[in-house]
Protein backbone atom coordinates (compact mmCIF):
# COMPACT_ATOMS: atom_id res chain seq x y z
CA UNK A 1 0.00 0.00 0.00
CA UNK A 2 2.85 2.37 0.59
CA UNK A 3 4.19 1.81 -2.62
CA UNK A 4 0.82 2.52 -4.37
CA UNK A 5 -0.22 5.22 -2.71
CA UNK A 6 3.73 6.68 -3.14
CA UNK A 7 3.44 6.17 -6.23
CA UNK A 8 -0.28 7.75 -7.01
CA UNK A 9 0.92 11.03 -5.38
CA UNK A 10 4.63 11.04 -6.98
CA UNK A 11 2.07 11.13 -10.41
CA UNK A 12 -0.09 14.15 -8.85
CA UNK A 13 3.65 15.98 -8.07
CA UNK A 14 4.68 15.76 -11.54
CA UNK A 15 1.58 17.01 -12.90
CA UNK A 16 2.61 20.12 -11.28
CA UNK A 17 6.57 19.53 -12.23
CA UNK A 18 5.18 20.12 -15.14
CA UNK A 19 4.06 23.17 -14.65
CA UNK A 20 7.13 24.32 -13.21
CA UNK A 21 9.73 23.25 -16.02
CA UNK A 22 7.29 25.01 -18.37
CA UNK A 23 6.27 28.40 -16.42
CA UNK A 24 9.15 29.00 -13.97
CA UNK A 25 11.97 29.87 -16.59
CA UNK A 26 9.53 31.91 -18.11
CA UNK A 27 9.13 33.63 -14.93
CA UNK A 28 5.30 33.34 -14.98
CA UNK A 29 3.24 31.93 -11.56
CA UNK A 30 3.18 28.07 -11.32
CA UNK A 31 -0.35 28.59 -9.56
CA UNK A 32 -2.24 30.96 -11.47
CA UNK A 33 -3.46 30.78 -14.24
CA UNK A 34 -5.02 27.33 -14.17
CA UNK A 35 -3.60 24.64 -16.60
CA UNK A 36 -4.59 25.16 -20.42
CA UNK A 37 -4.21 23.27 -23.63
CA UNK A 38 -0.81 25.56 -25.47
CA UNK A 39 -2.21 25.52 -28.69
CA UNK A 40 -6.21 26.61 -28.05
CA UNK A 41 -6.08 27.84 -24.58
CA UNK A 42 -8.64 25.80 -23.49
CA UNK A 43 -8.78 25.35 -19.53
CA UNK A 44 -8.53 22.01 -19.19
CA UNK A 45 -11.09 20.15 -16.62
CA UNK A 46 -10.23 18.01 -14.02
CA UNK A 47 -10.70 14.89 -15.88
CA UNK A 48 -7.88 16.13 -17.69
CA UNK A 49 -5.77 16.53 -15.44
CA UNK A 50 -5.22 13.05 -14.16
CA UNK A 51 -2.06 12.25 -14.14
CA UNK A 52 -0.79 10.11 -17.17
CA UNK A 53 -4.23 8.49 -17.54
CA UNK A 54 -5.68 11.56 -19.53
CA UNK A 55 -3.04 11.50 -22.08
CA UNK A 56 -3.50 7.91 -22.77
CA UNK A 57 -7.63 8.48 -22.82
CA UNK A 58 -7.15 11.29 -24.87
CA UNK A 59 -4.47 9.53 -27.29
CA UNK A 60 -2.37 12.42 -26.72
CA UNK A 61 -4.22 15.10 -28.28
CA UNK A 62 -6.01 18.28 -26.72
CA UNK A 63 -10.28 16.69 -26.88
CA UNK A 64 -11.34 20.42 -27.91
CA UNK A 65 -8.42 21.26 -30.70
CA UNK A 66 -6.78 17.97 -31.57
CA UNK A 67 -3.38 19.67 -31.26
CA UNK A 68 -0.41 16.81 -29.69
CA UNK A 69 0.71 16.96 -26.58
CA UNK A 70 3.80 16.30 -25.40
CA UNK A 71 4.57 11.97 -24.40
CA UNK A 72 7.10 14.19 -21.73
CA UNK A 73 3.84 15.29 -19.61
CA UNK A 74 3.34 11.75 -18.81
CA UNK A 75 6.54 10.90 -18.63
CA UNK A 76 7.61 13.30 -15.64
CA UNK A 77 4.36 12.11 -13.92
CA UNK A 78 5.17 8.53 -14.40
CA UNK A 79 9.10 9.22 -13.52
CA UNK A 80 8.43 11.44 -10.49
CA UNK A 81 6.39 8.63 -9.19
CA UNK A 82 8.39 5.96 -10.26
CA UNK A 83 10.92 7.73 -7.88
CA UNK A 84 8.49 8.29 -4.80
CA UNK A 85 8.11 4.89 -4.24
CA UNK A 86 11.33 3.70 -4.83
CA UNK A 87 12.30 6.06 -2.26
CA UNK A 88 9.53 5.07 0.04
CA UNK A 89 11.45 1.51 -0.42
CA UNK A 90 14.87 2.98 0.99
CA UNK A 91 13.63 5.70 3.58
CA UNK A 92 10.13 4.42 4.66
CA UNK A 93 9.96 6.52 8.23
CA UNK A 94 8.74 10.09 8.91
CA UNK A 95 10.50 12.65 8.27
CA UNK A 96 12.91 11.11 6.13
CA UNK A 97 10.27 10.15 3.34
CA UNK A 98 8.72 13.67 2.81
CA UNK A 99 11.90 15.20 3.03
CA UNK A 100 13.22 12.72 0.48
CA UNK A 101 10.53 13.30 -1.74
CA UNK A 102 11.04 17.25 -1.69
CA UNK A 103 14.39 16.07 -3.13
CA UNK A 104 13.71 14.27 -5.39
CA UNK A 105 10.79 16.30 -7.41
CA UNK A 106 13.02 19.40 -7.25
CA UNK A 107 16.02 17.42 -8.78
CA UNK A 108 13.70 16.39 -11.79
CA UNK A 109 12.72 19.79 -12.33
CA UNK A 110 15.73 21.52 -12.33
CA UNK A 111 17.24 18.52 -14.81
CA UNK A 112 14.46 19.42 -17.30
CA UNK A 113 14.55 22.72 -16.90
CA UNK A 114 18.20 22.86 -17.89
CA UNK A 115 17.52 20.37 -20.27
CA UNK A 116 15.21 23.14 -22.10
CA UNK A 117 17.02 26.55 -21.32
CA UNK A 118 20.39 25.58 -19.83
CA UNK A 119 19.55 27.11 -16.72
CA UNK A 120 19.07 26.59 -13.10
CA UNK A 121 16.56 28.67 -11.14
CA UNK A 122 17.94 29.56 -7.83
CA UNK A 123 14.73 29.63 -6.52
CA UNK A 124 15.14 25.88 -6.64
CA UNK A 125 18.65 25.69 -6.06
CA UNK A 126 18.48 27.63 -3.16
CA UNK A 127 15.22 26.68 -1.99
CA UNK A 128 16.49 22.97 -1.67
CA UNK A 129 19.51 23.92 -0.27
CA UNK A 130 17.15 25.62 2.56
CA UNK A 131 15.01 23.14 3.22
CA UNK A 132 18.21 20.59 3.31
CA UNK A 133 19.32 22.98 5.75
CA UNK A 134 16.13 23.44 7.86
CA UNK A 135 15.44 19.60 8.16
CA UNK A 136 18.71 19.27 9.65
CA UNK A 137 18.36 21.49 12.11
CA UNK A 138 14.86 20.60 12.86
CA UNK A 139 15.15 16.80 12.44
CA UNK A 140 18.70 15.96 11.66
CA UNK A 141 17.78 14.51 8.67
CA UNK A 142 19.20 14.44 6.19
CA UNK A 143 21.89 14.55 8.21
CA UNK A 144 23.28 16.72 10.75
CA UNK A 145 22.96 20.27 10.52
CA UNK A 146 27.02 21.02 10.85
CA UNK A 147 27.34 17.65 8.20
CA UNK A 148 24.89 19.62 5.97
CA UNK A 149 26.80 22.95 5.88
CA UNK A 150 30.06 21.33 5.82
CA UNK A 151 28.63 18.92 2.65
CA UNK A 152 27.19 21.80 1.11
CA UNK A 153 30.36 23.78 1.22
CA UNK A 154 32.89 21.47 0.31
CA UNK A 155 30.89 20.06 -2.89
CA UNK A 156 30.15 23.82 -4.19
CA UNK A 157 33.95 24.96 -3.28
CA UNK A 158 34.88 21.48 -5.10
CA UNK A 159 32.86 22.34 -8.57
CA UNK A 160 33.39 26.23 -8.57
CA UNK A 161 37.53 25.20 -8.62
CA UNK A 162 36.87 22.45 -10.87
CA UNK A 163 35.83 25.37 -13.57
CA UNK A 164 37.83 27.74 -12.66
CA UNK A 165 40.82 25.96 -13.31
CA UNK A 166 38.92 24.97 -16.36
CA UNK A 167 38.04 28.25 -17.35
CA UNK A 168 42.11 29.13 -16.61
CA UNK A 169 43.36 26.37 -19.05
CA UNK A 170 40.93 26.91 -21.78
CA UNK A 171 41.90 30.75 -21.50
CA UNK A 172 45.48 29.99 -21.84
CA UNK A 173 46.38 32.07 -17.97
CA UNK A 174 44.26 34.87 -18.88
CA UNK A 175 42.09 36.72 -16.24
CA UNK A 176 38.34 36.25 -16.32
CA UNK A 177 35.96 39.42 -16.41
CA UNK A 178 35.87 40.25 -12.64
CA UNK A 179 31.94 41.18 -11.71
CA UNK A 180 31.83 43.83 -9.22
CA UNK A 181 31.34 44.02 -6.11
CA UNK A 182 31.56 40.12 -6.12
CA UNK A 183 32.59 37.46 -8.84
CA UNK A 184 35.40 34.74 -8.70
CA UNK A 185 38.45 36.61 -7.70
CA UNK A 186 37.03 36.87 -3.98
CA UNK A 187 36.44 33.18 -4.89
CA UNK A 188 39.94 32.22 -5.80
CA UNK A 189 41.01 34.64 -3.00
CA UNK A 190 39.49 32.56 -0.59
CA UNK A 191 40.51 29.23 -1.42
CA UNK A 192 44.57 30.60 -1.76
CA UNK A 193 44.07 32.24 1.65
CA UNK A 194 42.14 29.44 3.58
CA UNK A 195 44.88 26.88 1.96
CA UNK A 196 47.13 28.11 4.48
CA UNK A 197 45.48 29.38 7.05
CA UNK A 198 42.15 27.92 7.71
CA UNK A 199 38.68 28.56 6.67
CA UNK A 200 37.61 31.19 9.06
CA UNK A 201 40.54 33.37 7.44
CA UNK A 202 39.71 31.99 4.02
CA UNK A 203 36.25 33.72 4.32
CA UNK A 204 37.15 36.29 6.11
CA UNK A 205 38.85 36.72 3.37
CA UNK A 206 37.12 36.66 -0.13
CA UNK A 207 34.63 38.77 2.28
CA UNK A 208 36.85 41.44 2.90
CA UNK A 209 38.20 41.91 -0.54
CA UNK A 210 34.07 41.78 -1.47
CA UNK A 211 33.99 44.86 1.08
CA UNK A 212 36.54 46.49 -0.55
CA UNK A 213 34.93 46.53 -3.95
CA UNK A 214 32.19 47.75 -2.29
CA UNK A 215 33.53 50.90 -0.28
CA UNK A 216 35.74 51.92 -4.01
CA UNK A 217 33.05 51.13 -6.26
CA UNK A 218 35.58 49.40 -8.20
CA UNK A 219 36.96 45.37 -8.63
CA UNK A 220 40.80 44.51 -7.54
CA UNK A 221 41.43 41.30 -9.13
CA UNK A 222 44.90 39.74 -9.15
CA UNK A 223 45.93 37.73 -12.18
CA UNK A 224 43.59 34.22 -12.11
CA UNK A 225 46.56 32.26 -12.07
CA UNK A 226 48.51 33.75 -9.00
CA UNK A 227 45.74 32.75 -6.14
CA UNK A 228 44.62 29.59 -8.14
CA UNK A 229 48.50 28.26 -8.12
CA UNK A 230 48.76 29.60 -4.15
CA UNK A 231 45.24 27.28 -3.49
CA UNK A 232 46.68 24.21 -5.00
CA UNK A 233 50.68 24.63 -3.56
CA UNK A 234 49.17 24.79 0.17
CA UNK A 235 48.16 21.11 0.68
CA UNK A 236 51.24 20.44 -1.57
CA UNK A 237 53.90 22.50 0.81
CA UNK A 238 51.50 21.43 4.00
CA UNK A 239 52.58 17.85 3.02
CA UNK A 240 55.91 18.75 2.40
CA UNK A 241 56.67 21.05 5.79
CA UNK A 242 54.97 19.53 8.66
CA UNK A 243 55.90 22.73 10.42
CA UNK A 244 53.16 24.03 8.55
CA UNK A 245 50.10 25.20 10.61
CA UNK A 246 47.24 22.94 8.45
CA UNK A 247 48.58 19.29 7.25
CA UNK A 248 47.30 18.24 3.62
CA UNK A 249 44.17 17.31 4.12
CA UNK A 250 42.78 20.40 6.33
CA UNK A 251 44.79 22.27 3.84
CA UNK A 252 42.74 21.04 1.10
CA UNK A 253 39.47 20.85 2.94
CA UNK A 254 40.01 24.29 4.22
CA UNK A 255 40.11 26.03 0.69
CA UNK A 256 37.70 23.99 -0.04
CA UNK A 257 35.44 25.27 2.43
CA UNK A 258 36.47 28.69 2.20
CA UNK A 259 35.90 29.18 -1.79
CA UNK A 260 32.41 27.04 -1.78
CA UNK A 261 31.25 29.53 1.00
CA UNK A 262 32.53 32.89 -1.09
CA UNK A 263 30.51 30.97 -3.94
CA UNK A 264 27.28 30.31 -2.48
CA UNK A 265 27.02 33.93 -0.59
CA UNK A 266 28.10 35.69 -3.60
CA UNK A 267 25.62 33.32 -5.96
CA UNK A 268 23.20 33.94 -3.41
CA UNK A 269 23.98 37.85 -3.94
CA UNK A 270 23.27 37.89 -7.06
CA UNK A 271 20.17 35.90 -7.02
CA UNK A 272 18.55 38.70 -5.39
CA UNK A 273 19.59 41.53 -7.85
CA UNK A 274 17.65 42.86 -10.79
CA UNK A 275 17.85 40.89 -14.19
CA UNK A 276 19.40 42.79 -16.02
CA UNK A 277 22.59 43.58 -13.15
CA UNK A 278 22.51 40.01 -12.91
CA UNK A 279 22.85 39.28 -16.45
CA UNK A 280 26.49 36.91 -17.28
CA UNK A 281 28.97 38.44 -20.15
CA UNK A 282 27.83 35.49 -23.12
CA UNK A 283 31.23 35.96 -24.64
CA UNK A 284 33.47 34.95 -21.31
CA UNK A 285 34.63 31.53 -21.63
CA UNK A 286 32.78 29.24 -19.17
CA UNK A 287 33.53 25.61 -18.16
CA UNK A 288 31.16 25.00 -15.29
CA UNK A 289 27.84 27.15 -15.09
CA UNK A 290 27.28 28.62 -12.05
CA UNK A 291 23.84 26.82 -11.60
CA UNK A 292 25.75 23.64 -11.47
CA UNK A 293 27.98 25.57 -8.26
CA UNK A 294 24.67 25.92 -6.73
CA UNK A 295 23.36 22.85 -7.62
CA UNK A 296 25.82 21.03 -6.25
CA UNK A 297 25.87 22.84 -2.82
CA UNK A 298 22.21 21.82 -2.41
CA UNK A 299 23.65 18.05 -3.36
CA UNK A 300 26.25 18.38 -0.43
CA UNK A 301 23.99 19.49 2.15
CA UNK A 302 21.34 16.62 1.09
CA UNK A 303 23.74 13.91 0.71
CA UNK A 304 27.07 14.68 1.96
CA UNK A 305 30.74 15.04 0.36
CA UNK A 306 31.27 11.70 -0.43
CA UNK A 307 27.99 10.69 -1.54
CA UNK A 308 27.89 13.90 -3.54
CA UNK A 309 31.69 13.04 -5.32
CA UNK A 310 30.03 9.77 -5.78
CA UNK A 311 27.08 11.34 -7.86
CA UNK A 312 29.69 13.99 -9.30
CA UNK A 313 31.96 11.04 -10.71
CA UNK A 314 28.45 9.03 -12.15
CA UNK A 315 27.61 12.71 -13.97
CA UNK A 316 30.58 12.86 -15.22
CA UNK A 317 30.64 9.60 -16.73
CA UNK A 318 27.12 9.57 -18.02
CA UNK A 319 27.75 13.05 -19.59
CA UNK A 320 30.71 12.12 -21.18
CA UNK A 321 29.26 8.47 -22.78
CA UNK A 322 25.67 10.90 -23.88
CA UNK A 323 27.97 12.95 -25.51
CA UNK A 324 29.92 11.58 -27.61
CA UNK A 325 26.66 9.34 -28.11
CA UNK A 326 24.89 12.53 -29.44
CA UNK A 327 27.97 14.26 -31.24
CA UNK A 328 27.28 17.29 -29.20
CA UNK A 329 30.21 19.40 -27.91
CA UNK A 330 28.06 21.64 -25.30
CA UNK A 331 25.67 19.54 -23.11
CA UNK A 332 24.38 21.18 -19.81
CA UNK A 333 25.47 19.48 -17.29
CA UNK A 334 22.55 19.82 -14.48
CA UNK A 335 20.34 17.15 -16.02
CA UNK A 336 23.54 14.64 -15.53
CA UNK A 337 24.74 16.00 -12.02
CA UNK A 338 20.83 15.63 -10.91
CA UNK A 339 20.81 11.66 -12.45
CA UNK A 340 24.21 11.41 -10.24
CA UNK A 341 22.40 12.93 -7.02
CA UNK A 342 19.66 10.64 -7.19
CA UNK A 343 21.84 8.06 -7.92
CA UNK A 344 23.96 8.36 -4.64
CA UNK A 345 20.62 9.41 -2.76
CA UNK A 346 19.80 6.06 -2.89
CA UNK A 347 23.21 3.57 -3.64
CA UNK A 348 26.24 6.07 -2.77
CA UNK A 349 27.06 4.60 0.76
CA UNK A 350 27.02 1.20 -0.95
CA UNK A 351 29.29 2.35 -3.74
CA UNK A 352 31.88 3.56 -1.01
CA UNK A 353 31.63 0.69 0.96
CA UNK A 354 31.96 -1.46 -2.32
CA UNK A 355 34.95 0.53 -3.33
CA UNK A 356 36.89 0.73 -0.19
CA UNK A 357 36.44 -2.45 0.62
CA UNK A 358 37.67 -3.42 -3.27
CA UNK A 359 41.02 -1.07 -1.74
CA UNK A 360 41.05 -3.55 1.47
CA UNK A 361 40.33 -0.50 3.66
CA UNK A 362 37.74 -1.33 6.29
Amino acid sequence: MLFAWAFVLGTVIGSFLNVVIHRLPRGQSVVAPPSSCPACGHRLSPLELIPILSWLAQGGRCRHCGARISARYPFVEALTGGAFALAAGFFPRWPDLPLVWVFLALLIALAFIDADHLILPDALTYGGLAVALGGALAFEVPQEAREALEGALLASGLLVLIGEYGALVARRGANGRPSWPVGFPEVHFAAAVGAFLGPVWGVAAGLSRWGWNWVTRRTWPLPDLLPLSAALLGPLLAALWPALPLGPVESLKSLLLSAGAVALLGGLYWAVQPQDEAEEDEEEVVVMGFGDVKLAGMLGAWLGFWPFVVGLFLAVLAGAVLGVLLRQRRLPFGPYLALGGAAALFWGEALIRAYLGWLGVS
